[in-house]
């Protein structure tokens, strides 16, 4: 399958001009060999370069570019797919834009198109090279550190019950989490996950009930994660809890539940942020927003979570404003690695920051995840990056320290 690749990148350390010839004309080499088109447009910080070729040899060459230590924060902007290739000659054909006027060289690379696939300014393609020639794109590029320009180091040790609270007998338990502003280095809440007594995950759980019995189910186990916050000393300390979106339609009175058993637990409703999560499709959607409006007439907060994954993102958005919105793991995962992903993300930040609501980012694994984040604006972060789920605890968190020595 024809495949087309662009990604920009920075250069570690300048490049001699010898150097530079070196590597164009190692890379042409090898490109020719594997029938693979390169334009490479360097600035004298970045490079920016399109691939196009077979698949399987796009990717080969890319997957070597990306653990090439001579630069970093590499960014695939564009992945794409055609019947016939808008570059004929294979190799590596450099332009260095030092050397050269703006729009000589987005001439010149119209001129490299081939005569079945005449490339037009309306081209996605040739719109990137546009951009990166005109230097347009500054504000959606966000320059990070490389990644061991910060250690995590774990502060404490946390704190675990060994057992349920005397005079809870149930089915299920909760592992805690802190959401973190890493900077700060403040905890902002605690979720509480669901888990088996055993300490499975929330599908062990579910798995097996159907229709009200897994509503029923799932707002039950809420008592258990209330009376654990109270045995784990929460103070005034944010907690955060998942209900599914059907369980406040389908449960009577599920509003007043939730409020006995923050009163029985010592907690206030100011200090609870119930989570809903987009994986589930809401059915009687005038009935679920009537419900979470009760919830925050009753001073609890809610949170859309997984936010971008699911069935009706936008929709809730428009329907009521959360105090927070989670962004969906999928697009946390190497978004600094991926042009669209950054995209669809400070989409959502603006979105929500014109709605004053605040945004978290969940599943945070990798330190240049959160320097991308942290650049976009986001300042809350969720993830084994600053602590795993500790199961009936409250685990230690991994603040973020700066290396001065590099």
């Amino acid at each position: 399958m024809l495949t087309t690749l662009i990604y920009r990148s920075h250069i570690c350390e300048p490049f001699p001009t010898e150097a530079l010839k070196e590597m164009v004309a190692a890379a042409n080499a090898k490109n020719g060999q594997a029938a693979v088109t390169g334009i490479l447009l360097f600035n004298g910080i970045h490079f920016f370069q399109l691939l196009e070729g077979p698949q399987e040899s796009v990717f080969e060459i890319y997957n070597h570019i990306c653990a090439d230590k001579r630069h970093y924060n590499v960014v695939e902007l564009l992945c794409d797919f055609a019947p016939n290739r808008r570059f004929g000659k294979a190799g590596m054909e450099l332009f260095d834009l030092r050397d050269y006027e703006k729009e000589d060289v987005l001439q010149r690379i119209l001129n490299q198109g081939t005569s079945k696939y005449q490339l037009l300014y309306d081209d996605r393609a040739l719109h990137f090279f546009r951009t990166f020639v005109e230097a347009t794109e500054k504000e959606n590029y966000f320059e990070i550190p490389r990644p061991d320009s910060w250690a995590f180091i774990p502060e404490g040790d946390g704190v675990t019950l060994e057992a349920l609270p005397a005079g809870i007998a149930a089915n299920c338990s909760f592992a805690f989490q802190p959401i973190v502003d890493p900077l700060a280095q403040e905890i902002v809440s605690l979720e509480a996950l669901i888990r088996t007594p055993c300490g499975d995950t929330a599908q062990v759980f579910f798995s097996g009930l159907e229709d009200d019995a897994l509503y029923e189910a799932d707002l039950r186990s809420k008592q258990v994660a209330f009376r654990l916050a109270g045995e784990l000393n929460v103070a005034a300390q944010t907690l955060s809890v998942n209900l599914l979106p059907m369980t406040l339609v389908r449960m009577p009175n599920a509003v007043d539940f939730l409020l006995a058993e923050i009163a029985a637990s010592g907690l206030i409703p100011e200090q609870v942020i119930v989570e809903f999560t987009e994986n589930e499709v809401i059915s009687r959607l005038d009935d679920f927003t009537n419900a979470v409006r009760q919830l925050k007439a009753a001073g609890i907060r809610v949170a859309i979570d997984h936010f971008g994954g699911g069935f009706a993102g936008l929709s809730l958005l428009a329907r009521f404003q959360p105090e927070r919105i989670k962004i969906n793991r999928e697009l946390i995962r190497d978004v600094h690695k991926s042009g669209p992903r950054q995209a669809i993300v400070r989409a959502i930040i603006q979105c929500c920051t014109s709605l004053e609501i605040r945004v978290s980012a969940v599943g945070v694994e990798q330190p240049e995840e959160w320097m991308w984040l942290e650049s976009a604006g986001v300042s809350h972060f969720q993830g084994h990056l600053f602590a795993a789920p500790a199961f009936q605890g409250i685990p230690a968190i991994a603040w973020p320290e700066m290396l001065t020595e590099m």
